[in-house]
């Protein structure tokens, strides 16, 4: 059994996989995947997005690649405003990982090439979410995940 998080619960599909692994089934990508606790945390949090917070799940896109100084990197969620703009990044770890300046470093180098107006940091457990500001070259840490509603305006 996987750990309970601080995000609301809901109900995923899981299934044995053909290679005798445990998978849950990802909306976003429609297909099963691996069920690590990585991804237990982010099916939970895209379903919070979707479901709690209004994100168009036609909007989000799932462990998707990005090239920083050459290098080929992964990030977990991305949210995209409706006219293509991406407007949210999000960063999943594990409930056993601490949340350090080292997740921060990881993800801000992403949005050296995504340049999101919002950031958030998750291990399911403790989240942290900063509203970028690019002229300033700073940012804000907020007290609660904003909806999608929010964003785009």
């Amino acid at each position: 059994m996987m750990h309970k998080l601080n995000l609301p619960e809901f109900d995923p599909r899981i299934r044995e996989g053909t290679n005798g692994k445990r998978e849950i089934f990802d909306g976003i990508r429609k297909k099963f995947v691996r069920l690590t606790p990585e991804e237990w945390v982010r099916q939970h949090f895209l379903n919070f997005m979707v479901s709690h917070l209004g994100f168009p799940a036609s909007l989000i896109v799932v462990e998707a690649e990005l090239t920083y100084n050459q290098m080929k990197k992964r990030f977990d969620i991305l949210a995209y405003r409706a006219g293509g703009s991406p407007c949210m990044v999000v960063e999943c770890k594990s409930t056993s990982v601490e949340i350090t300046q080292a997740v921060f470093d990881q993800v801000a180098m992403y949005n050296m090439t995504l340049l999101v107006d919002y950031v958030v940091v998750t291990n399911g457990l403790t989240h942290y979410v900063c509203r970028i500001d690019h002229e300033k070259r700073s940012y804000t840490f907020l007290k609660e995940i904003p909806a999608y509603g929010t964003l785009i305006q």
